[in-house]
C-alpha cells in the first residue's frame, strides 16, 4: 500500500509540473485531510508543539501549494517559487484568491519627479512562511482598519487547517454533528450535504468559534462556489466564484467576516463603501449594461459577468453552484462587498486591487495600438507602467489583453458607476 501511496503522488507531482491539471480537492475533501501530509510523528521541522512539516503554519501549506519548477497556472497553487518568477516575470498562478509572488515583488519609478515604490507586502496579505522566504515584512504592524498583529498573519488566520465548520442540510454551518464527506467549495456531484454527511464550507475558512493565532474569534462563515478548474488563464473567458450573502445559521457575509480583523473599515457601522448592501436597480443596470469607456451597449447583461468585478448573492447553495457557469451580470437584489475590488491573497495592484486604481487610465494608444504601457513598450509613461513590465501587466489581468478594454480605459469603478 505504502509503495502504491508513493507511485501515487510520484504522478500527480509529474502531472502538475508538466501543467497537467488535476482534481484540485482530493486532499482536504472538504475537512481535516491526512494528517501525515502536515504533521510528521517523529521527524518534524521546527514547527514547535504541532509536529508540523514545516517551520511554521504558512510553511506547511506551501509544502503543497507551491511547487519549483511549475510553469503555471496549475491547479491548487497559489505561490510561485522565487526561481520562476525573476525580475520583469510575473507570478505564474491564476486563482481568484491571486498569487503570494506579488509580495516579492517591488517597483520603483519616478512620478512627476517623486520616487515612488510599489513594494510587494502592500499588494496582499503578507504572509510568514519562512521556509519559502515570505517574512512577514509589511510596514503595518497591525491589520488595516483592526488590531490583528500583522507578523503572526498566516494561512490559518483565515483558514482552519482541521476544516471542522460544516454545512449540514437545511444550510446551518456547525463544528459537530453529521461527519464531512466531501468539500463544499466546487460545483460538481457530491458537493450537497445529504443523509450520509455534511459538506465542509467555501475553502476551508474560519467558522463560528475560530480563533486565529489567538488574536481574532470569528463568528460565522461565508458561502460560495467554484469550478473545479479555477485556476487557470482568463485570457477568452472569466473563471466565476458564485459568492453568497447567505444568512443561514452560522453564516456571514462577506463583509462581516473580513471584519473580523479589519472592523474599523466599516467605520464603526458606517461603511465607508457600501458593503454587503445591495446593488439596486441604477447599479445593477449599469454593471450589466457596461462593455468599457464609453460603451454601454451591453444591454440586459447576459454576458456582462467579469471577475474583475464580482458581487455576491443572496442565492442558495444550488443556484451558486449553477451561477458558476454563467456569464450573466447581477439583479438589483446582489450585493457589493470587501472582493469586488480586492484579491483575498495577492495582486498585481497596491492593496491587491484587482484592477490598476493608482492612475486615471488602465490603458492608453501607444504607437497606434491599445497597450497596458509596459516599461518594456516604446513611448509609455511611468503613471501608466509603474515599473511593471508590459508582461507583468497582463499577468496582473490574467493575461487579458488591453484590446478587450477601450482605447483609453479608465478604472473599472465604472462597471458599476458609469461615469468614464
Amino acid at each position: 500500500m505504502k509503495v502504491a501511496r508513493i507511485i501515487l503522488f510520484t504522478l500527480l507531482a509529474a502531472l502538475v509540473a508538466v501543467g497537467v491539471s488535476t482534481i484540485s480537492y482530493a486532499f482536504h475533501s472538504g475537512g481535516v485531510a491526512e494528517c501525515a501530509g502536515c504533521h510528521s510523528m517523529h521527524s518534524p521541522a521546527a514547527g514547535g508543539n504541532s509536529l508540523l512539516v514545516g517551520t511554521d503554519q504558512s510553511s506547511t501549506c506551501l509544502s503543497c501549494h507551491q511547487h519549483a519548477g511549475d510553469t503555471g497556472p496549475s491547479s491548487y497553487h497559489v505561490s510561485t517559487a522565487d526561481a520562476d518568477m525573476p525580475a520583469g516575470v510575473a507570478p505564474l498562478q491564476r486563482t481568484p484568491g491571486g498569487d503570494f509572488g506579488w509580495l516579492k515583488k517591488a517597483y520603483s519609478f519616478l512620478l512627476r519627479g517623486e520616487a515612488i515604490l510599489d513594494d510587494g507586502p502592500n499588494m496582499g496579505h503578507d504572509i510568514t512562511a519562512a521556509d519559502f522566504g515570505y517574512t512577514g515584512r509589511s510596514n503595518n504592524l497591525t491589520a488595516p482598519g483592526g488590531t490583528f498583529p500583522t507578523p503572526s498573519l498566516g494561512c490559518t488566520s483565515c483558514h482552519d487547517p482541521h476544516g471542522r465548520t460544516r454545512r449540514l442540510v437545511g444550510d446551518t454551518l456547525a463544528t459537530t454533528g453529521a461527519p464531512i464527506k466531501a468539500s463544499g467549495s466546487y460545483n460538481g456531484t457530491g458537493n450537497e450535504p445529504d443523509a450520509n454527511g455534511a459538506v465542509g464550507v467555501y475553502r476551508l475558512l474560519a467558522g463560528p468559534g475560530y480563533i486565529a493565532q489567538g488574536a481574532a474569534t470569528f463568528t460565522g462563515a461565508p458561502a460560495a462556489k467554484v469550478p473545479s478548474t479555477y485556476n487557470r488563464t482568463e485570457s477568452a473567458t472569466s473563471t466565476r466564484v458564485a459568492y453568497g450573502a447567505n444568512t443561514s445559521p452560522g453564516h456571514q457575509t462577506w463583509g462581516d467576516w473580513c471584519a473580523t480583523c479589519h472592523p474599523s473599515m466599516h467605520s464603526s457601522g458606517n461603511y465607508v463603501h457600501p458593503v454587503d448592501q445591495q446593488l439596486g436597480t441604477t447599479v445593477a443596470n449599469n454593471y450589466n449594461a457596461y462593455v468599457k469607456s464609453g460603451d454601454m451597449t451591453g444591454g440586459a447583461g447576459a454576458t456582462a459577468f467579469t471577475s474583475l468585478v464580482p458581487f455576491a448573492s443572496a442565492a442558495t447553495y444550488g443556484a451558486l453552484a449553477t451561477a458558476t457557469t454563467s456569464t450573466a451580470g447581477p439583479a438589483s437584489g446582489d450585493r457589493v462587498m470587501c472582493l469586488s475590488c480586492h484579491r483575498a491573497h495577492a495582486s498585481g495592484f497596491i492593496d491587491m486591487l484587482r484592477w490598476e486604481q493608482e492612475y486615471e487610465f488602465m490603458t492608453k494608444v501607444i504607437g497606434g495600438a491599445i497597450s497596458y504601457g509596459g516599461t518594456d513598450v516604446a513611448a509609455t509613461d511611468n503613471a501608466l507602467s509603474r515599473g511593471r513590465t508590459n508582461a507583468e501587466k497582463v499577468a496582473s489581468y490574467y493575461d487579458r489583453p488591453a484590446t478587450q478594454f477601450a482605447t483609453y480605459q479608465r478604472v473599472l469603478c465604472n462597471k458599476c458607476h458609469a461615469k468614464d
